[in-house]
Formats: structure tokens, C-alpha cells, sequence
């Protein structure tokens, strides 16, 4: 199978394409091929070893302290089953799919992957139907996310967020499932991204190039950072007494119930990936370079098998 690995830490030309073994599933595995997988600033980051100097020993002890323990990058996908372990009874051969690689030892970045059907790191369910294998490969790591802090902030009808980041991946999802929410929500974003943030039902949009959040007159019941680039101690002037601040800088924890209400959500038109851009599987330095910039709208894909 064709897969893209990295041997080194450092710059996108460090990626490469390689063929390897199709692997096998075990008795609980089943044995996906994908369709589509993204790359996410995380993935970005583990390639270039780009962790804040706290964090830069423990992360480089768990990923690998001098070369990458895991070879393959990519932490989301979607596919279709090609064989399933012996002991699997939640999916059959030709089911679509979509997850997270989570604490795998490969990830979604080549033609195969080997899933259990249930671990306690990661997630993997059903693709909706009206997805493309595209879009439901963008799903998983942003949705979650967002649902998830958005939860932790307990944000409900009649409440308003502020969210910082809005048109990156987690924060177009944070957008969307706030609303769903019933509450109000102003995003943050640069000039580009207004009409992006605008489509993604904002009820407001500030251009962070032109003003300052904090020095809103405006106070909010959730101030959303989906991008790790504000701080409690800043969104403490906008927060009402007693309001939530959430971060993406903070540990999120994967669950398959909230891969099934995401799953509704997007069964329902209630939520929508946005995708910026789809690479090749063959261009991914490209895709690599790209992100490094640090301007993606939404969710960069790629695509891994063609016409999806």
C-alpha cells in the first residue's frame, strides 16, 4: 500500500511516500480502506516537533525522544471496511466509516488502516450518508472538540459565546454546534474570513485585524479559544461574572457518543465540514507547507483514493 512517513522531525520535505505491507486486522480489528483523511495543525506540529518549550520534553518522551515512534501521521479518516477480525460484530465488510487514529500505532495517512472496533482512546461509527467521504473525514477531531469544550463550558439557549478562531477547524464547528445550541454567538477572525464565518450562522463577526475582543462593551456567558492564542486572564474582560473560558489547550477526551451525535447533527444539515483545501495523498508536503502557515480555513483534506 502507498503510505506517507516521516524518519525525522522538522520541515514538510521530511514527509515522504513509501510502500508497505497492507496490514492485518486482528480478531477485535477491522481493516479500512481510505478514502479520505485530513492533516491537522497536530499533525503539523508532531512533524516538526512544534510543542511550547513546557511541554517540549514530556511531548518529545511520548511521541518519540529523538526520531517519531509513529511513523504515519494523520489523526482522522473515512473509508470503507475491507476485512473484519473474527471477534468483530459492530461492522461487516463494505461498511462506511470514520474515526480517529488515537493512540494507534499508524495513522491515517496511507491506503489502509487497521481499527479496533472499540478502544478506549479513539473513536470509529458509521459515515452518514450525506457526507463524502471528504467531508466525513474532516468530521471526528474538530467536532469533537468543540463539542466537547462547548459541553465543559455548559453553554445553553439564550447564552452568549465568543469564539476566538472561528474559521479554523474547530472553531467552524464550535460556531455551528453553538448555534444548534440555541445560543448567540459572535465570531473572531481575520478580514478574509468574515464572509466564511458569516456563512457558518454567526450572528456577529469581529475582524481580529481591525479590533480588539477585549475591549468589547459586550459581555459574553462562554468565551470559546479554538486556536490556543487568548488567555483566560484577556477574556476575563469580556466574561460576565461567573462565565466559562474554554481552551483548545486544555486535554479533550474522545467519545463515541459524541461521534454519534456528530454523525446526527450532519444527518440532520445541522453541520457542516468546511473544507479549505484537498491534496493528494502524493502532495502531502504541499499540504504540510500550507498548513505551516497557519491560515487554513476550516479542514484541509486528503484524498487518498480518487473520485470520493
Amino acid at each position: 500500500m502507498k503510505a506517507v512517513i516521516y524518519k525525522k522531525y522538522g520541515p514538510p520535505e521530511v514527509v515522504q511516500q513509501v510502500e508497505l505491507p497492507v496490514p492485518k486486522p486482528k480478531d477485535q480489528e477491522i481493516l479500512v480502506k481510505i478514502y479520505a483523511a485530513t492533516i491537522t495543525a497536530g499533525d503539523a506540529r508532531l512533524r516538526a516537533s512544534d510543542f511550547p518549550l513546557l511541554f517540549w520534553l514530556p511531548a518529545r518522551i511520548i511521541f518519540g525522544l529523538f526520531t517519531p515512534r509513529k511513523k504515519i501521521l494523520g489523526h482522522e479518516f473515512a473509508g470503507v471496511v475491507e476485512t473484519t477480525g473474527k471477534s468483530v460484530s459492530k461492522f461487516q465488510v463494505g461498511d462506511a466509516v470514520f474515526g480517529t487514529t488515537t493512540m494507534l500505532a499508524s495513522g491515517s495517512h496511507a491506503e489502509y488502516i487497521c481499527v479496533p472496533e472499540q478502544w478506549k482512546q479513539g473513536v470509529v461509527a458509521h459515515k452518514p450518508d450525506n457526507l463524502s467521504f471528504k467531508e466525513a473525514a474532516a468530521l471526528p477531531v474538530g467536532g469533537m472538540t468543540a463539542l466537547y469544550l462547548l459541553e465543559k463550558a455548559n453553554l445553553g439557549p439564550g447564552q452568549k459565546v465568543l469564539v476566538y478562531g472561528a474559521s479554523g477547524s474547530v472553531g467552524s464547528y464550535a460556531v455551528q454546534l453553538a448555534k444548534h445550541l440555541g445560543a448567540s454567538v459572535t465570531g473572531v477572525c481575520s478580514t478574509r474570513n468574515l464572509d466564511m464565518v458569516n456563512s457558518l450562522g454567526a450572528d456577529a463577526v469581529l475582524d481580529y485585524t481591525k479590533e480588539d475582543y477585549t475591549r468589547l462593551s459586550e459581555k459574553f456567558d462562554v468565551v470559546f479559544d479554538a486556536v490556543g492564542k487568548t488567555t483566560r486572564s484577556n477574556a476575563k474582560t469580556v466574561l460576565k461574572r461567573g462565565g466559562a473560558f474554554v481552551t483548545v489547550n486544555t486535554m479533550t477526551h474522545e467519545k463515541t457518543e459524541h461521534l454519534v451525535k456528530l454523525k446526527d447533527l450532519a444527518w440532520q444539515g445541522l453541520l457542516r465540514p468546511y473544507i479549505d483545501r484537498t491534496y493528494p495523498l502524493d502532495e502531502l508536503a504541499a499540504a504540510h507547507t500550507y498548513v505551516d502557515q497557519g491560515h487554513k480555513r476550516g479542514n484541509v483534506v486528503i484524498e487518498i483514493t480518487t473520485h470520493v
